[in-house]
């Protein structure tokens, strides 16, 4: 496998050919936002928060899974990137539903620590009809709040990449998408036991671990 070289942030970074933008760009010290993304997972690019310019393209890309070319120029932090970036993230803050000042979850929220690092205030896109779900504490290996669920579908990869289950499914199109048990069942499988694989991925506290004793049954 042959090396290639691309510049990043006038930076010359120096790697393997098949290496995405995102990982050329942590070889010289260049973080770029994520949320959907996770090295042990297979890259989708759903959330668009990773995108950069690369000069000579139309439009921004995705840099968890678009591969570098020798002498690409690439801008992690241009004004037009940081313009899109915000706007996704103001756009995945309109759809997250939950509380995140005042929820217990709000340390574990990655898209609320995403909002705070780029100076985000109250999303500008107003939701006519919320995305509300009432919260599932059937299952006490799993609680499921959807109504923080941001279709980042990384539950759904863990699951079915790491833990080999294939529990979870995505399902409905549009606003009404979302993230599905079975014919969009409650999570009542005992499959879940001593798992928990996709509470670790979730970025918004969509999944976590069922602490009341009300919620354990």
């Amino acid at each position: 496998m042959g090396k290639i070289t691309a510049t990043i942030n006038g930076t010359e970074a120096h790697v393997d050919e098949g290496t995405t933008i995102l990982e050329a760009a942590r070889t010289v010290g260049i973080e770029i936002p994520t949320l959907c993304h996770s090295p042990d997972l297979i890259p989708t690019g759903n959330c668009r928060v990773c995108v950069v310019e690369v000069e000579g393209t139309r439009t921004l890309v995705g840099s968890c899974h678009t591969p570098i070319a020798n002498g690409m120029v690439i801008h992690t932090r241009s004004p037009r990137v940081l313009t899109a970036r915000k706007a996704t993230v103001e756009l995945l803050m309109a759809g997250h539903t939950g509380e995140c000042v005042t929820d217990e979850h709000t340390s574990e929220c990655d898209l609320r620590k995403l909002a705070d690092e780029l100076e985000g205030g109250a999303p500008r896109f107003l939701m006519r009809k919320p995305r509300w779900y009432p919260i599932e504490a059937f299952n006490p290996y799993v609680r499921r709040d959807m109504s923080q669920c941001v279709l980042c579908r990384k539950c759904i990869s863990a699951c079915r990449e790491i833990a080999k289950k294939n529990v979870y499914g995505i399902a409905y199109r549009g606003f009404a998408a979302k993230v599905i048990v079975d014919f969009d069942d409650p999570l009542t499988t005992e499959i879940c036991r001593d798992c928990g694989i996709c509470i670790d991925y979730c970025p918004t506290g969509a999944l976590s671990k069922p602490t009341k004793k009300s919620e354990v049954k």
